[in-house]
């Protein structure tokens, strides 16, 4: 798998599969495929129902008499693979470029095991259990080749990990320094720093600064290079964009809330710390540009 990231023989085939990826009109349909509704990409739990009805049919294989209930499952996990499978290239059009030359291996794997799993059912419709069971199994060892790919993404390589999620055990609880007033101009996001904690500061008209983590919750991106509009922050690597009063996610690919920060100025020096649970505004008062108190 380290030579797969590192080569770019499918680039070509990987820009124009994204390009397919993102051309489709999906609306807000996007962001729930991603799983922001959830916390968590969902591609992961959509293709439990496949894999499990594959292995329980694999199982059933081998007990006298049911070979009709197999083919019932092999059918149940043909179907539930497709919104599975969705799902998974809306994720894999939004990754960095090691992680999707990765990702085409496990999409190449699965696709192989979807494809020995409909001959398999086609045998099994005529009558044909042997053949339709010696399809299945190479269908299961395609599709568990593509799971093992899929961890390599998830636990190696951090696909639809949190990226923000060390930021508390880094910087603690209490107060921290940013810096001076006159060093954040008014209007543009600036990259600042709490203790080692990268942060994007945006000193608002208002005179209120706002503080989140400037490392994307989805893939890392630098938010302090993004756009500020209509009171959020738009990440310049996929577009995800956040709440300024609180971090709050309002648009995907990113599935976790970024690290927002309560601050405090005392005479020119900004002071912050990470918001607690009191600290965060509600949607209403977020709206109405409230929240803060400081």
């Amino acid at each position: 798998m380290d030579r797969v990231e590192h080569s770019a023989r499918a680039d070509r085939l990987i820009d124009a599969a994204r390009a397919v990826v993102r051309a489709v009109p999906m609306g807000r349909g996007r962001d729930a495929l991603h799983g922001r509704w959830l916390g968590h990409p969902v591609h992961p739990l959509m293709v439990q129902l496949p894999l499990g009805s594959w292995m329980s049919a694999a199982v059933l294989d081998f007990v006298p008499g049911r070979q009709r209930a197999a083919r019932t499952l092999v059918g149940v996990g043909l179907v539930a693979a497709l919104p599975a499978a969705v799902a998974g290239w809306t994720d894999w059009a939004e990754l960095r470029r090691p992680q999707m030359r990765v990702g085409l291996v496990h999409a190449a794997s699965n696709a192989a095991g979807v494809a020995f799993y409909g001959v398999s059912f086609a045998a099994r419709a005529r009558g044909r259990f042997a053949r339709g069971r010696l399809w299945g199994l190479a269908g299961l060892a395609a599709v568990s080749v593509g799971g093992a790919v899929g961890g390599h993404m998830a636990f190696r390589q951090a696909s639809g990990a949190n990226h923000t999620e060390h930021v508390a055990e880094l910087l603690g609880d209490g107060w921290h320094p940013l810096g001076e007033l006159a060093d954040f101009p008014v209007g543009a996001p600036v990259r600042g720093r709490l203790g080692e904690v990268p942060v994007v500061v945006v000193h608002e008209p208002s005179g209120t600064v706002r503080v989140l983590a400037d490392q994307c919750s989805h893939m890392g991106g630098p938010l302090s290079q993004g756009e500020v509009a209509d009171g959020c922050i738009r990440c310049p690597w996929h577009g995800s964009t956040f709440r300024l009063t609180d971090g709050w996610n309002t648009a995907g690919p990113a599935t976790a809330a970024q690290p927002a920060f309560t601050t405090h100025i005392t005479g020119t020096l900004i002071e912050a710390r990470l918001q607690h649970l009191s600290d965060k505004v509600p949607p209403t008062a977020a709206a109405s540009g409230e929240g803060d108190g400081w």
